[in-house]
């Protein structure tokens, strides 16, 4: 390795986050294509999802019943009873109402006496009926463009009509630089998973066996050069160590916007572009490539399917403090505990602060961290 590329691979500084967030925003969505409904779950639409029609189409009935004019059971009592005359028609619920009649009465408010129904008790108009439009009005919004697909929506859509949706999909080439290496590919692993349940494509890398030199420049180097993905994770070789060429390889692919970012854990991440495709180097230890992951990989993934951010907070009032270096962003794994959060660990984060833990939070990086019974805002862990 030349001393240029050996300068690549070495971190002279570590890049604000705020920059590298910045640098992502600029990444362009990938083009829509349309796809059937049913290979739709967790992906992001391209476009609004509107309803054509009013559903129903018609009045039909809430409940199994009798459908009846209200206005004619309006003096029905159970001490005068009314006779109803036309008889009433039985319903079952989400029935069609018949014609002239705006309301269903309860089983038990009709009685037959002598083959006559009698009314025991009043309806109001519209009663235990679903009007048309009640589920859905025509040119109603039903999903916007950005939302990213729940199972919910998929249902609600295929009882509105809807058979296929536009979506965005962006396919992400998943690299283990060091496929025989256990930590790696649990990392890996995570990743694709996680890629796939945040609407995207995992395309994973070959898993080579054999010379550690020689699988890592071949594999990432076929990733990085070879088209058919719409951006690249690499999983480990970001640091400084001897058999850590992730980043000379991106280098000499394409650009390197940065190696080093203002993130604890995940200090030795790199982003960088090929053949404008973005290239995401996550570190290889599980809690660093997790925290990027949380902060870049997921921010990546959004801007290229367009998706809106959808992470649910929840507001939480700290057990304890948390103290955290300005210049660096840090993600905290919280374990909730009724309306409390309890910190487990800061910078290095063991395994069995990840296995316990129920949420993380981003503490800024001009932030010196928050004391205990601060309200801060809790995000799930995927």
């Amino acid at each position: 390795m030349n001393a240029d590329m050996a300068h690549h691979q070495r971190i002279g500084r570590l890049t604000p986050l705020a920059d590298v967030l910045a640098a992502i925003a600029g990444i362009v969505p990938v083009p829509p294509r349309e796809v059937a409904l049913a290979q739709a779950r967790d992906c992001v639409l391209a476009s609004d999802v509107i309803a054509d029609r009013d559903l129903p189409p018609c009045p039909v009935a809430l409940r199994d019943g009798w459908a009846v004019d209200s206005e004619s059971t309006r003096d029905a009592g159970p001490y005068a009873p009314l006779t109803l005359q036309p008889p009433p028609q039985r319903v079952d619920a989400f029935a069609t109402l018949p014609p002239r009649s705006d309301a269903v009465a309860p089983l038990d408010a009709v009685t037959a006496l002598g083959g006559m129904m009698q009314m025991m008790a009043p309806v109001a108009p519209g009663e235990s009926v679903l009007p048309v439009g009640g589920d859905i009005g025509a040119i109603t919004i039903l999903r916007a463009a950005g939302a990213r697909l729940r199972a919910t929506d998929l249902a609600m859509l295929a009882i509105a009509g809807h058979r296929k949706v536009s979506i965005r999909k962006p396919c992400i080439r998943v690299v283990n630089t060091r496929p025989g290496d256990t930590i790696l590919n649990s990392a890996a692993a995570l990743v694709r998973r996680l890629v796939e349940t945040t609407g995207g494509a995992a395309e994973v890398s070959r898993d080579l066996d054999g010379d550690l030199d020689r699988d890592l420049d071949r594999d990432l180097d076929d990733a990085l050069t070879h088209d058919g993905a719409d951006a690249i994770i690499g999983i480990g070789g970001t640091g400084e160590g001897r058999h850590d060429k992730a980043v000379v390889a991106l280098a000499r692919a394409g650009r390197v916007i940065c190696h080093g970012i203002g993130l604890a854990p995940g200090e030795t991440a790199a982003f960088g572009i090929v053949n404008h495709r973005p290239v995401l180097l996550l570190p290889g230890r599980i809690d660093a490539a997790l925290a990027s992951w949380l902060v870049l990989g997921r921010r990546l993934l959004d801007r290229l399917s367009g998706a809106h951010d959808d992470d649910i907070a929840v507001p939480l009032v700290l057990a304890r403090k948390i103290a955290s270096s300005v210049g660096i962003a840090e993600v905290i794994p919280l374990r909730r505990d009724a309306d409390k959060a309890e910190p487990l660990a800061s910078g290095f984060l063991p395994l069995q602060a990840l296995v316990r833990a129920d949420g993380w939070l981003l503490v800024p990086a001009e932030s010196e961290g928050y004391p205990a019974g601060a309200t801060i805002a809790m995000r799930p862990l995927p």
